[in-house]
């Protein structure tokens, strides 16, 4: 296994791939939205990585148009499921195999949003509908679209999986928000969907306390996520992924600071 950090691919990106470096890390995840990504900024990618001597493992694929990370208002906004911004997302999403085909990258990532629990709903099938028609495209690419989880239980997004059966699906384990979100403990889930887990966003949290909003993101070590137990079973399972230290608070000591803890208490365990 290796390790590594996020990085954005729609800001400096000299100082992204310079900050990785500099924090002890020879990977990194890619994160930006492929519809801004012309040419020149590829390349400018491919150049950086190269200069520095890191690895891009996996390329997250943000989407266009609002998005609410919640209880309700995600409901309406989040991924492919609410209709009025499907096209154009699914758009982002063709583009992100254009962009991760000349960047060498097979893992593209993103949520996908509420999937409706019930397999039998129309909204559930649009959703099986979509993806099927993505991961066509991606699947003639060599490339993989794997689902960050969070908004949806373990279960659900199974059963997606074996629904879409095209072969080239797998998830980004998000452990934080499988707590966050408040729908599943994410060492259980791996006894679920472990087979899939490609790559892992190792982040810690802790459950919801109210209704409406999400439970909070924690430093690895500070929150419910048992990384332990976590490793052991995705070892045994064969992984090989990365593992992206993700510390959702703004960049600065304290950030790296969390980051570099982690990064060290994970390097015992693997």
């Amino acid at each position: 296994m290796k390790i590594g950090i996020p990085i954005s691919a729609g800001g400096n990106v000299e100082a992204a791939f310079a900050r990785v470096k500099e924090l002890g890390f020879a990977c990194c995840q890619l994160n930006g939205n492929p519809h801004f990504m012309t040419d020149e900024v590829i390349d400018k990618i491919i150049e950086t990585r190269a200069k520095y001597g890191i690895e891009t493992e996996s390329f997250w694929c943000s989407l266009r148009g609002p998005q609410v990370w919640d209880f309700y208002e995600g409901q309406l906004t989040l991924g492919i499921v609410p209709a009025a911004f499907r096209n154009e997302r699914m758009q982002d999403l063709a583009d992100a195999s254009r962009v991760c085909k000349r960047l060498g990258i097979t893992d593209i990532i993103t949520h996908c949003g509420y999937i409706p629990e019930n397999p039998l709903s129309e909204a559930y099938s649009d959703v099986v509908a979509v993806l099927r028609y993505i991961c066509g495209i991606y699947k003639k690419a060599g490339q993989y679209f794997c689902f960050e989880t969070g908004q949806e239980t373990p279960i659900t997004l199974l059963r997606v999986i074996e629904d879409v059966g095209t072969g080239n699906l797998g998830i980004n384990l998000d452990p934080a928000n499988l707590l966050m979100y408040g729908k599943a403990n994410p060492s259980d889930a791996i006894d679920v969907f472990g087979k899939y887990v490609r790559c892992m966003h190792a982040k810690d949290g802790e459950y919801p306390t109210g209704g409406r909003s999400l439970g909070a993101e924690k430093p690895i070590g500070k929150g419910r996520a048992d990384f332990p137990s976590m490793i052991a079973k995705l070892k045994a399972l064969g992984f090989g992924g990365a593992l992206i230290i993700e510390r959702e608070i703004p960049e600065g000591p304290e950030q790296s600071r969390d980051i570099l803890a982690a990064k060290d208490y994970l390097e015992q365990l693997i």
